[in-house]
C-alpha cells in the first residue's frame, strides 16, 4: 500500500495535546494505525502526552527542535528518529526559525 500524503488535505490542529501554536498534519488512519506527515511552524509544539495504549515512531525529515522524552529534553534534527514506547511520555517543540517536518506512525497495541 502506498500512502500519498500530497493527496491528503493538510489540517491545522491548534494547541495539539496542549502544545503551543498548531500542528499542521496530513493524517491517514485505518482504524488500527495512524500515520501522518506533520509540520510544526517556529515556536509551535506538540504538548506532553503519554502513550497509554500505543507507541509512536517519529522521523524528522526537515528542520530541528527539542524532543522531551519522559521529561528529558534532547535536540532532534533531520535524519533522526524518536521512539516513544507504550507507557512513556513525550513532547516535540520547534525551537528553530524554520518549519519542523516529520513523519509519525502510531500503531494501536
Amino acid at each position: 500500500m502506498i500512502i500519498d500524503f500530497s493527496q491528503i488535505a493538510e489540517a491545522s490542529h491548534p494547541q495539539f495535546k496542549g502544545g503551543e501554536g498548531a500542528l499542521n498534519a496530513r493524517m491517514y488512519f485505518d482504524g488500527k494505525c495512524r500515520i501522518m506527515k506533520g509540520r510544526l511552524t517556529p515556536g509551535s509544539s506538540i504538548g506532553l502526552h503519554t502513550h497509554d495504549t500505543n507507541s509512536e515512531m517519529l522521523f524528522v525529515i526537515e528542520g530541528e527542535g527539542t524532543l522531551i522524552d519522559d521529561g528529558a529534553p534532547s535536540p532532534i534534527s533531520a535524519g533522526q528518529c524518536a521512539y516513544c514506547p507504550k507507557g512513556h511520555s513525550h513532547s516535540l517543540v520547534n525551537t528553530s526559525a524554520a518549519d519542523l517536518v516529520f513523519y509519525a506512525c502510531v500503531p494501536n497495541q
